[in-house]
């Protein structure tokens, strides 16, 4: 049965229908394809995230692990620039974040946190490797770019629902993992730019993890919060 998308543009009344468990597909006025996923929720446990990681080129890499290790939208992610790490004290500070029009900001907030030494280290080894200046952005390639890497790549490490996941859910496992290691509500929200009910709206319970998926977050997110 075809429903109609009430979150669309109101001058083109666009129609889903059913094409994957849990998705559905439309066409825009245009003729472009969209997808809308029931559940937005889909994050990776940590042995699906070393699965999907290991299938990405080695020179692609450092976008992905931007994104786990920080948890920024892709668009900060897109946005940083050498001179916005302070090596000295492993922190970053995402200078382009979003703009909450509802709340009535003109332009993102700055956000800066802490990142761990390994982390940082290979970042200051891509930098290096591939001559990055500063003024220069580390990654210049495109949203979509990355979001097709990411389809391609999860369908390769043979995730059977890999249409459930976008760049966003990477964010959303950040801080999944952050919570499931007992890292205080209020240092989530700062470090994601999130309110609380916006927390409490998307980060699940931290029980559906257990010892061994802990030591492997553990391994990935490094020394961040003292982690060990």
């Amino acid at each position: 049965m075809e429903e109609t998308n009430k979150g669309s543009d109101k001058k083109n009344r666009l129609t889903l229908r059913p094409y994957l468990d849990g998705v559905k597909i439309g066409n825009k006025s245009d003729g472009k394809v969209y997808m809308v996923r029931d559940d937005r929720s889909r994050y990776f446990f940590p042995e699906e995230w070393i699965r999907f990681f290991e299938t990405i080129k080695k020179e692609k890499q450092p976008i992905f692990d931007t994104l786990i290790n920080t948890g920024s939208r892709i668009e900060e992610a897109l946005n940083i620039k050498p001179e916005d790490f302070d090596w000295e004290r492993n922190n970053l500070t995402l200078k382009v974040t979003k703009i909450k029009a509802k709340k009535g900001e003109s332009v993102g907030r700055r956000r800066t946190f802490v990142i761990s030494s390994q982390f940082a280290k290979r970042m200051r080894v891509y930098i290096s490797k591939n001559r990055i200046k500063e003024g220069s952005v580390l990654f210049p390639m495109s949203k979509q770019a990355v979001s097709q890497m990411l389809k391609r790549n999860l369908k390769k490490a043979g995730f059977k629902d890999w249409y459930m996941f976008s760049l966003h859910n990477i964010r959303k496992t950040h801080g999944n993992w952050l919570n499931a290691l007992e890292i205080s509500p209020q240092e989530i929200c700062m470090r994601l730019g999130h309110d609380m009910n916006t927390y409490l709206k998307h980060y699940g319970s931290a029980n559906i993890f257990d010892r061994k998926d802990k030591v492997i977050m553990i391994k990935i997110l490094g020394d961040a919060y003292g982690f060990k």
